[in-house]
């Protein structure tokens, strides 16, 4: 397949999620207006809420509503026939009508083509669950898999991941892995053909507010620091470390204030710990001015137990923003030198890292200015647009040699609910 097929490759896709209020919906809108820019057909199926979230119909998609649920169980056979009519074209849809969708595009016609209802050409999971449930409903077409997140769940929940793993590892034709370790694992688990995947760093919006108008919000002097961390608040995210370490620094002058951006399972744990050791953190919520808080901010953290292309890890490094974070999965080969490493679960090494910062403004601005050198050398949309029609040209002209997709024993063979 050359450069010129490659890049005349516009046949309808199928892009799949499961529920996301961060960096997987964000990629698969970026995904969404790329390929309808360059005249590809695109049906999104997910929850609902996620159209509603990242706008993917208002990005030039149609949109199905396929209620994919978090865990594996017999509920998904459901999902399963929902997503199966929807990827050949029968049920309902939401976004625009069906009256005004058009034949799929030959090459050369022009950006931002309406998907058609039908059948589609490739199938595009994202995360482990979607991917699970596009194994068993594809209709017959390749499989391409995009996984954005370890498996770190323990006891029968991990017992239950890992199978759906190996299911998914076996069925895709080409499986794309957001950092080199979710390859490997792929690779281990008997997926054929298991890549890195690029994924674009997103633009970063620019602050509405002032970093004083900010500041002021949560009623901070100007010569306090502000550190931020934005993420789920989920066990993964080990938010327990960063309240551990601000406890400590309320003996610093001045002592910095520690904000925490999102919302999740883990917020009654950490607000009561927060509380029971008077450390100076506030848990704000979901927050739709990151932006500004970055702004705002002085420093960012990270303490998650794994990540890939963290979302907030990017938006830091784009926002010049001193980084502290974990080496972890994907993030030191994404951070480069531009960030403070530290080991997971480690407080001292955060409250060494943090402090250091702090009592250097020298050292924050070179900090901040590897900052935004590592994120002028990320892929961008179109150069992770180019890569992912690329790799469908190849398992549809693969397909189209072996007389249907290369994947395994999953899809449309014997077996799926």
């Amino acid at each position: 397949m050359t450069d010129r097929q490659d890049a005349s490759w516009r046949a309808p896709v199928a892009l799949v999620l499961a529920s996301s209020t961060g960096g997987v919906g964000q990629h698969v809108l970026s995904l969404v207006r790329g390929l309808v820019a360059a005249g590809c057909p695109v049906l999104v199926c997910g929850p609902a809420a996620t159209d509603q979230l990242f706008g993917f119909t208002a990005a030039g998609a149609r949109f199905a509503p396929v209620e994919i649920p978090a865990m594996p169980g017999p509920q998904d056979a459901g999902a399963v026939r929902a997503l199966r009519r929807a990827l050949t074209g029968t049920p309902p849809v939401t976004g625009r009508p069906a009256a005004s969708a058009a034949p799929s595009p030959p090459a050369g016609s022009p950006a931002g083509a309406t998907a058609p209802p039908g059948p589609v050409a490739v199938v595009h999971a994202h995360g482990l669950r979607a991917a699970f449930v596009a194994a068993l409903a594809r209709p017959g077409v390749p499989l391409v898999v995009t996984l954005h997140n370890a498996v770190l769940a323990r006891g029968l929940r991990g017992h239950a991941s890992n199978l759906v793993e190996k299911v998914v590892a076996r069925s895709a034709d080409v499986i794309l892995g957001a950092s080199d370790d979710l390859v490997e694992r792929a690779r281990k688990l008997g997926a054929r053909d298991a890549r890195p995947g690029p994924v674009a760093a997103p633009a970063g919006a620019p602050p509405r507010r002032s970093r004083a108008a900010v500041r002021a919000e949560f009623g901070i002097p100007a010569r306090t620091p502000l550190i931020l961390s934005v993420g789920r608040l989920h066990p993964q995210k080990r938010y327990d470390v960063l309240v551990d370490a601000a406890a400590r620094w309320r003996a610093l002058d001045p002592a910095p204030v520690v904000v925490i951006a999102g919302s999740g399972p883990s917020y009654m744990a950490l607000a009561q710990k927060a509380s029971a050791l008077r450390a100076p953190v506030t848990l704000l919520g979901h927050r739709g001015d990151v932006p500004d808080l970055l702004a705002g901010a002085d420093l960012a953290v990270i303490t998650s137990d794994w990540e890939a292309r963290q979302l907030f890890a990017q938006e830091a490094l784009r926002a010049g923003l001193p980084l502290v974070a974990t080496a972890v999965g994907g993030l030191p080969g994404l951070v480069g030198d531009a960030a403070k490493l530290v080991p997971p679960g480690d407080v001292d090494a955060v409250d060494t890292a943090v402090r250091e910062l702090l009592a250097d403004p020298a050292l924050r601005e070179r900090y901040a200015e590897r900052a935004r050198q590592q994120a002028a050398s990320w892929p961008g949309e179109a150069d992770t647009v180019a890569a992912v029609r690329a790799v469908y040209a190849d398992v549809t002209a693969r397909a189209s040699a072996t007389g249907g997709a290369t994947g395994g024993a999953a899809g449309s063979r014997a077996g799926r609910p």
